[in-house]
C-alpha cells in the first residue's frame, strides 16, 4: 500500500527530529565523558602516594640517625663577642648540632619525622620515635630558642634553616599523633622565634636573592607560606604573599641558559615558578608561567632540562649540585601539579623531574659525609611529595 505525500511528509519530519535528538543525545554523552575523563586524571594525579616505598625509607632512616648524633666535623655559623662565645656544637645547639651543621640538623631531624608519619609500622619506627622523644625535650628546644634571643644570633641561619624549622614545624602540625602533638608544644617557643624574626626582617627586604644555594630567598618564602596556611597565620600569609608578588611577580623571560652555576643545590629560576605557583590560582599562574618560560610548553628551557653530573663527591660545595637536581625534580613536579591537566606543559615538566630525580637520588649514598648528612633530607623531600595536594 502506497503512503500518501502528507504521511510521508509527517514521517520525514519525524525522523528529522528523532535523529536532532540522538544527535543531541550525542553530544551531550560526549560532553559528559570528556568531563569525567577530566575529573578522573585530575584526582589520579592528585591520588598518587607518594613514591618512596619501604626499602628507601629505611636507607635515608639509618642515614639520618647516623648524622643526628655525630657532632663533628662541624660548621658553625655563630657570630663570637667574646671568649665565652666560643664552645662545642652541642653546648651551642642541644638538639641541632649534629649532620655538620645546624639547618641540616634541622631538616635531619624532619626527615626522621616525615618518615615516621609515612610509615608508623616500619622496623626502624620504634627507635626513631625513640630518639626524637629523646632530643625533642622542653629544656633542650627552650635552649635552642634562648640561642636567637642574642643579639648578634637574631640573623643565624637566616633564611634557609629558618624554612627548615618551619617546616619541621608544620610536619608536627600535620600529624595527629600524641608524641607529635608534645614534640610540637616543646618546639612552639623556636617556633614562635623564628615566625617573629621573619615577620621583622621581611619588610626590610627589598629584593629577592638570586641564587642557587643558602641566602635564596624563594625557597623559604615557599616554605614559610606552606606553614602559614598550615597554621592558619593568615597575617603571615599575607607578607609572604606581597613579597613573592612584589620580587617575582613581573619577571619575564628568565634567562635559563645563565643557570647552573657551580656549586648550586637550587634552581633560582625553578624555585621563582614554585613559589608563585602557591600565591596565585590556577589560571593567573598559568599565564605569569607563560611569560616566564616561554618556550616551556616546546620543552625548551635551556640548561634547565638537563639533569648535571657531579665530577667530585668527595667536595663539600661540587656535591652541592646533587642536590640541585633533587630540588629541580621537586619544583618541576610541584609546578607540573599546579597547571591545569590538559596544559601541555605537565607533561614536558614531570619527564624532566622524573629524570632529575634518577639522577639525584643515584648521589644519595656515596660512602661520603660530604653529601650524606644532607642529601638524604632531599631525597625523602622529592619522593613524599612534599607540598603537593593528593
Amino acid at each position: 500500500m502506497n503512503s500518501c505525500p502528507l504521511e510521508l511528509i509527517i514521517v520525514a519530519k519525524l525522523q528529522c527530529c528523532y535523529d536532532k535528538d540522538m544527535q543531541e543525545m550525542k553530544r551531550m554523552a560526549c560532553r559528559w565523558w570528556i568531563a569525567l575523563h577530566c575529573v578522573l586524571v585530575t584526582w589520579a594525579s592528585h591520588a598518587v602516594e607518594p613514591r618512596m616505598d619501604e626499602a628507601q625509607a629505611a636507607v635515608f632512616v639509618k642515614m639520618a640517625l647516623a648524622g643526628i648524633d655525630r657532632e663533628y666535623p662541624y660548621k658553625p655559623g655563630a657570630v663570637l663577642t667574646r671568649a665565652e662565645d666560643l664552645r662545642t656544637p652541642r653546648e651551642m645547639h642541644p638538639v641541632f648540632y649534629g649532620h655538620f651543621d645546624w639547618h641540616s640538623s634541622v631538616h635531619g631531624h624532619w626527615m626522621l619525622v616525615r618518615c615516621l608519619r609515612l610509615q608508623p609500622t616500619a622496623p626502624w619506627a620504634a627507635e626513631v620515635r625513640k630518639v626524637l622523644d629523646g632530643r625533642f625535650t622542653e629544656k633542650a628546644l627552650k635552649d635552642e630558642g634562648d640561642y636567637f634571643m642574642q643579639k648578634e644570633n637574631r640573623s643565624f641561619e637566616r633564611m634557609y634553616g629558618w624554612a627548615w624549622l618551619l617546616r619541621l614545624g608544620q610536619e608536627l602540625r600535620s600529624w595527629d599523633d600524641v608524641d607529635a602533638k608534645k614534640w610540637l608544644a616543646h618546639l612552639a617557643p623556636l617556633e614562635s622565634m623564628i615566625v617573629s624574626l621573619a615577620k621583622e626582617y621581611l619588610p626590610k627586604l627589598d629584593w629577592p636573592v638570586r641564587c642557587g644555594f643558602h641566602p635564596e630567598s624563594a625557597f623559604p618564602l615557599g616554605q614559610f607560606f606552606d606553614w602559614a596556611k598550615c597554621a592558619g597565620d593568615v597575617e603571615f600569609e599575607a607578607l609572604i604573599s606581597a613579597k613573592a608578588i612584589q620580587f617575582y611577580g613581573k619577571d619575564r623571560d628568565y634567562p635559563v641558559s645563565y643557570e647552573p652555576s657551580g656549586n648550586d643545590f637550587f634552581s633560582p629560576g625553578l624555585n621563582a615558578a614554585d613559589l608563585m605557583r602557591r600565591v596565585l590560582d590556577e589560571e593567573k599562574f598559568s599565564q605569569w608561567l607563560t611569560g616566564y618560560f616561554p618556550q616551556l610548553a616546546q620543552g625548551k628551557a635551556g640548561n634547565l632540562f638537563v639533569p648535571v653530573s657531579i665530577s667530585d663527591p668527595t667536595d663539600g660545595q661540587l656535591i652541592h649540585l646533587a642536590g640541585l637536581n633533587l630540588t629541580r625534580g621537586w619544583t618541576m613536579k610541584s609546578i607540573a601539579h599546579s597547571l591545569n591537566v590538559s596544559d601541555p606543559r605537565r607533561a614536558v615538566l614531570e619527564k624532566s623531574s622524573e629524570a632529575h630525580g634518577k639522577a639525584g637520588l643515584a648521589m644519595v649514598s656515596t660512602g661520603h659525609y660530604e653529601g650524606e648528612h644532607w642529601l638524604a633530607s632531599f631525597a625523602v623531600y622529592l619522593l613524599s611529595d612534599v607540598g603537593i595536594a593528593h
